[in-house]
């Protein structure tokens, strides 16, 4: 139990550092449409959680797999979330009177004249 223990934490100390070095190496510009992108990595998170539930044999295991699930869960939604509000950017805003705001009208106005 001890050497596969060992194992597994330096896997995972090691994803840790790799997945460090790899995002913040990402444009500011960028981490909003890898936030969006991620969203199915953490969906198989939770998927993979729901379904080791029943195979854990301790209370300290199936602990762990509540945490896991609940954080995957928070960032699919905070993801789904993230991307709703960036392709809102991308949605025309509706028009009153022809014009978009009282800026742009006064500006239309100035340009006018």
């Amino acid at each position: 139990m001890g050497n596969t223990f060992v194992i597994d934490l330096s896997v995972l100390v090691l994803a840790g550092f790799v997945g460090y070095a790899v995002i913040s190496k990402v444009p500011n510009t960028l981490h909003t449409p890898l936030m969006s992108g991620t969203n199915a990595i953490h969906g198989v998170v939770v998927l993979g959680g729901l379904l080791l539930m029943h195979i854990a044999s301790g209370w300290f295991e199936q602990v762990l797999l509540v945490i896991a699930v609940a954080f995957g869960t928070i960032n699919v939604i905070g993801g789904f979330l993230v991307t709703d509000r960036m392709l809102e950017m991308f949605k025309t805003k509706e028009r009153v009177g022809g014009v978009e705001s009282e800026e742009t009208a006064a500006a239309l106005e100035e340009d006018a004249k």
